[in-house]
């Protein structure tokens, strides 16, 4: 019996191994059949010696592939030589799958790291078309990477790209675009960031806003910029300007509060950090979004799920969303914006979400406000993506009823340039030769997608140094800027009786931290709580587990109060033990039973457990105040304005509340 049970697992592996070996050969051959169909190495034309990049291996200098002349200029005669199709390719970025060594991701991966995320590289390369196919076939030219390989890797992952892309038909480059990677938090990764363990660590957004200090905020931008260049990322898909007026939205984390004189002068820094003054060659182009606001959804629910499509504006208060917009990403001249899922309920002709919106996008955005930079869709908001149950389907929130076709149709001439999370290039292409789509409307969108292009570099030099990224992400002022930065987001609520600094050489019982030994050089540790002087507690913000998709478990939704299991342990501590208590802010927590159980309470934006220790002893100071208010109960939540800051009912503590010592 023993002999046929392995006689057949042995049968099962073998033909398991023929499958991925076939498919795998398949997969092989095909993208090397897409690669062998593109031209060569663009040559090298020398002009008064300065040398330029042939792009389109013609033998000749044309106007685009010569720095010397006007962009505007060069879009034109670029755009001139484009085929319908390259046009639309450019219409369009989404995920692209990484190798880990930085290599192009066509074939299934056979290296992973079982211990970090093996699921999310097999989930990538199969809900996703291979970089040949989007880069030969669909002629693609933007994506966004989601993976935190090493920087030389991402570096690496950029130059093969660039080098694919040179040998297209016209030499157009790639423009690579992450989500935030500065976070402070080793576990950071879905919808609040992606965390990259070589780049300098920052607070999120939202602790950014409690520093209030725009100019540390500039200063963020540049060295992330740097960061960013020196792997090749030439796109920020952030900073967010929404408002976070709904205490129970997850995404709050990653905006500046709730007070939209603060969003925008936050967002206002991040960008001139991000882009310089003007866009150049040096800049990393943001992407703000969500216009015109993502902030009030209905009941706190998120949009990227159909119970959060709505948002609702029982304050009428539209036009207070709009400020961090008015007076922060478009004075600063942000390159793109983004506008959200969610439909603004009641607040235009059409209940339509954001990104079909013409009303919006056209009529506010472009005319009312003269944006004329590049305005790009959330992702899926056309077609269900492959593997839809890892992200759920597409986002069409208003729109359900309508044909992929009919949707991208409308979401174009609400005045769209770019889709995100798409590549369904052949949609638009039918569009076209149907007539219902001029090719005049493709070359609108397409002038401002390339403008961008040049603007950055890109057409010139695409490429990076990977010998020097080492240098350029370890330098020791942004490591350490970045500290100071979270040392002076932290916000101190509450200190009874002053316990706040600690003495040295007390004894400590420890929940919840990652590096414990951080401690030893003030106090000694004990493994019995009834032995220490003092419980020191790090909670992350209370939230309720979802499983109904793998990006829904990323997404920390529902009630913001810690549930009697989750604080039994400290009950029974503080009937004899004096608590700390610091939490990781996420969004409007209520704290109202935690700040009964403590002593002193404080709040943190992912700040490291070394600098949570020199706060706690008085080496360095809490400096952050409240970006939003902290509802004294759910019930009190649950009946604020979802459109309307700071407006519940007694918070427990207010905007603006943050102490010292």
């Amino acid at each position: 019996m023993i002999r046929l049970a392995i006689k057949g697992i042995g049968i099962f592996l073998f033909t398991l191994i023929i499958i991925f070996g076939s498919y795998y050969l398949l997969k092989f051959y095909q993208a090397k059949k897409l690669y062998s169909s593109l031209g060569p190495t663009p040559s090298s034309i020398i002009e008064e010696n300065l040398t330029f990049r042939d792009l389109n291996k013609n033998g000749r200098l044309d106007m685009y592939e010569d720095y010397r002349e006007p962009i505007d200029r060069r879009v034109e005669d670029l755009l001139n030589q484009m085929t319908i199709k390259e046009k639309i390719g450019q219409m369009f970025i989404t995920m692209i799958g990484m190798a880990r060594s930085g290599g192009h991701l066509d074939v299934p991966p056979i290296m992973v790291d079982i211990f970090d995320d093996p699921l999310l590289e097999f989930g990538l390369y199969f809900s996703l078309e291979t970089n040949a196919e989007m880069i030969v076939n669909r002629k693609m030219s933007h994506f966004n990477i989601l993976q935190a390989y090493t920087p030389e890797a991402i570096a690496r992952f950029n130059n093969n790209l660039q080098r694919k892309a040179e040998r297209t038909r016209l030499g157009i480059p790639v423009t690579i675009a992450t989500d935030p990677r500065h976070g402070a938090r080793e576990d950071e990764k879905g919808v609040g960031g992606i965390f990259t363990p070589s780049f300098s660590r920052w607070p999120t957004s939202l602790g950014l806003a409690a520093t209030r200090d725009s100019t540390l905020v500039r200063e963020f931008g540049e060295i992330a910029r740097e960061e960013y260049k020196a792997c090749g990322i030439r796109l920020a898909l952030h900073p967010m300007a929404d408002l976070a007026t709904e205490p129970r939205w997850a995404r709050i984390n990653g905006t500046f509060g709730e007070d939209a004189e603060l969003s925008a002068a936050m967002t206002y820094s991040y960008i001139k950090g991000f882009q310089g003054d003007t866009l150049s060659s040096e800049s990393v182009i943001t992407m703000v979004k969500h216009f015109s606001g993502g902030g009030p959804q209905k009941d706190g629910e998120d949009a990227h799920f159909p119970y959060g499509k709505e948002q609702v504006y029982p304050g009428n208060n539209f036009d207070y969303h709009l400020i961090p917009f008015t007076k922060g990403a478009l004075p600063a001249n942000t390159g793109q914006i983004m506008p959200y899922y969610g439909i603004p309920v009641g607040q235009t002709r059409e209940d339509v979400g954001f990104g079909f919106n013409k009303e919006i996008i056209t009529e506010l955005l472009r005319d009312s406000l003269k944006f004329d930079g590049v305005v790009c869709t959330d992702w899926n908001i056309i077609n269900t993506m492959p593997l839809a149950e890892l992200a759920g389907g597409e986002r069409s929130w208003g729109v359900e009823n309508l044909t992929p076709e009919q949707r991208m149709k409308k979401t174009i001439l609400a005045g769209v340039d770019q889709i995100g999370g798409e590549t369904s290039t052949e949609q638009i292409i039918n569009l076209v030769q149907r007539g219902e789509i001029s090719e005049s409307r493709i070359n609108k969108s397409v002038r401002r997608i390339l403008r961008d292009k040049f603007t950055i570099g890109l057409f010139d030099n695409p490429f990076v140094d990977i010998g020097s990224i080492s240098e350029k992400l370890s330098n020791p002022k942004n490591i350490k800027k970045g500290e100071i930065a979270q040392t002076k987001s932290t916000i101190l609520l509450k200190n009874k009786n002053k316990v706040l600094p600690l003495n040295n050489n007390l004894k400590l019982y420890l929940l919840g931290f990652r590096y414990k030994n951080q401690f030893l050089k003030n106090a000694e540790l004990v493994t019995n709580p009834k032995d220490a002087d003092y419980i020191i507690v790090r909670k992350d913000t209370p939230f309720d587990h979802r499983e109904g998709t793998m990006l829904e478990s990323f997404f920390h939704q529902g009630r913001l109060y810690y549930n009697e299991e989750e604080l039994s342990e400290l009950q029974k501590l503080s009937e004899t033990k004096k608590i700390i208590s610091i939490v990781n802010l996420e969004r409007g927590a209520v704290l109202t039973e935690l700040d009964k159980l403590s002593e002193a309470l404080l709040v943190d934006f992912g700040t490291q457990d070394h600098l949570i220790t020199d706060i706690l002893f008085g080496k360095e100071k809490p400096g952050g105040k409240l970006p939003i208010e902290l509802p004294r109960s759910q019930e009190a939540a649950n009946k604020q304005n979802e459109d309307m800051p700071y407006d519940s009912d007694n918070p427990l503590y207010n905007f603006g509340h943050g102490l010292e010592y």
